[in-house]
């Protein structure tokens, strides 16, 4: 891969109404402004040479990527290192109760029942990195979430990631270069295995 266009999927139904935790496979599609996003998503790409379509196991990334690659005879893959974090308790749950957790909790602890912590989410993200730096096709378009998403495009400009992160776009494209997420799989990679974030979590 010589080039990755990164993208979060489009408005889902999960996004609604300050939005559920929706970590579990397949999860819900795209409303009607998603599907609307993910059509200005292929206009904006239309220029653009795509080799290989890339989605997570989220039926609404799946959604998007068909939207932005519609009309194009282009191969799609699934790449679940690439998923949502998994929520633990909170997954179809608001996600304001999952952030008053997370927000409050160190990098490296595990969110109750199953979930995961930032750390490990981080390590997995780096994983789907190198997967998608190996392949053999040059331009690459992945749609995937907003944290991951927030991660990587953090990391390729030298930032380890914060306890609260920026919001990351429905449905606009990210471009970065191979090097960009060599840099961005080796910071995460990195920061995995000794978490700090870069401003501490709230107290209380």
């Amino acid at each position: 891969m010589k080039k990755l266009l990164l993208a979060r999927h489009g408005f889902a139904i999960s996004n609604r109404d300050a939005g559920t935790a929706s970590s579990s496979p397949p999860g819900e599609g795209l409303t009607s402004e998603g599907v609307e996003q993910g059509r200005r998503l292929a206009e904006a790409l239309a220029g653009e040479r795509i080799d290989l379509g890339v989605s997570t196991e989220l039926q609404r990334t799946r959604e998007t990527l068909e939207l932005a690659l519609a009309g194009r005879e282009v191969p799609q893959i699934v790449v679940p290192e690439l998923n949502e974090i998994q929520f633990g308790r909170y997954d179809g749950g608001p996600l304001d109760a999952y952030r008053g957790w997370a927000w409050t909790e160190l990098p490296d602890v595990r969110a109750p029942a199953g979930g995961e912590s930032r750390a490990d989410a981080a390590a997995r993200f780096a994983r789907g990195l190198r997967l998608l730096l190996a392949r053999p096709e040059q331009v690459v378009l992945a749609v995937g979430h907003a944290l991951p998403l927030r991660y990587v495009i953090d990391a390729a400009d030298g930032r380890v990631p914060a306890a609260r992160m920026a919001p990351v776009q429905h449905a606009v494209a990210h471009r970065l270069s191979a090097g960009d997420v060599e840099r961005a799989a080796a910071l995460l990679e990195s920061w995995s295995s000794e978490p700090r974030f870069r401003d501490p979590p709230n107290e209380g």
